[in-house]
């Protein structure tokens, strides 16, 4: 077994600059972090670069990481590596994934979540992951949303960032526009919408648009979808969070569409 790279090995001091964002979009790579963000990117062919690992999480971890590039570091570089408070021993360097938002938006696709200007790198993740679990075919991130490779958004997909397409689009209302072209139908998730989501018929291809934490969405990028949705609010809370009202909308789809 050779010797563990330490913190201050170069090529762990090169791959901690990816904790960036600016140095993640020059070099289209990314760090996903943790046994689960590892699995996933090594079942993408092309994505792992190779796999930093503890002596103790290669052994642990053997099975997962057979036929990969393993580079051994110690637990301080691994824990430099890592946005995790415990890290698990794994870290992968990874080639971005997105695709192009014509690709993404497949002719075939019949759920789709657009994120617009979502900020909160905890709520992306959340977002992303719902989709994979509702059977979404997609995910775009527009606007000024966070980037989906900062390691708390990757960490918070729990892997689904790597089991579903996404793509990046810097103008949501060319998502919209996009999206009602190749036959779906556009709903703002907006509390103030004229359907009640439990009135709304969801059975048909759907692209959910959801907005920013703390502002929802732009009255004139709400304007461009088919209707405005509102998930009805039975006591007393004033409103659901993004990521919770994400998860009731996408489900809401899910279910009509395999009624």
């Amino acid at each position: 077994m050779s010797t563990p790279l330490t913190v201050g090995n170069t090529r762990v001091k090169e791959a901690r600059k990816l904790s960036r964002r600016s140095v993640r979009t020059e070099r289209r790579l990314f760090l996903a972090d943790g046994p689960k963000a590892v699995e996933g990117a090594l079942a993408v062919d092309g994505c792992v670069v190779e796999v930093f690992a503890t002596p103790l999480a290669l052994e642990q971890h053997a099975d997962l990481l057979a036929g990969a590039t393993v580079t051994l570091v110690d637990d301080r570089a691994l824990a430099s590596l890592s946005d995790s408070v415990s890290p698990a021993g794994l870290v992968a360097l990874c080639r971005h994934i997105d695709a192009p938002l014509d690709r993404v938006l497949d002719v075939s696709a019949r759920l789709l979540a657009i994120c617009a200007d979502v900020r909160d790198p905890g709520n992306a993740g959340n977002v992303i992951r719902t989709a994979d679990a509702a059977g979404a075919d997609a995910v775009v991130l527009a606007g000024s949303s966070v980037d989906a490779y900062n390691p708390k958004t990757v960490r918070s997909t729990v892997g689904s960032l790597f089991h579903l397409p996404f793509a990046v689009e810097a103008d949501p209302a060319v998502v919209v526009r996009a999206a009602q072209a190749r036959g779906l139908t556009v709903l703002a998730a907006d509390g103030a919408g004229e359907v009640d989501l439990f009135d709304a018929h969801l059975s048909g291809p759907t692209a959910w648009l959801f907005g920013n934490e703390a502002w929802g969405l732009p009255d004139e990028l709400a304007a461009l979808a088919d209707h405005r949705v509102a998930i009805p609010i039975h006591g007393r809370a004033e409103s659901l969070n993004l990521s919770t009202a994400a998860a009731v909308c996408l489900y809401a789809s899910a279910r009509a569409q395999r009624a």
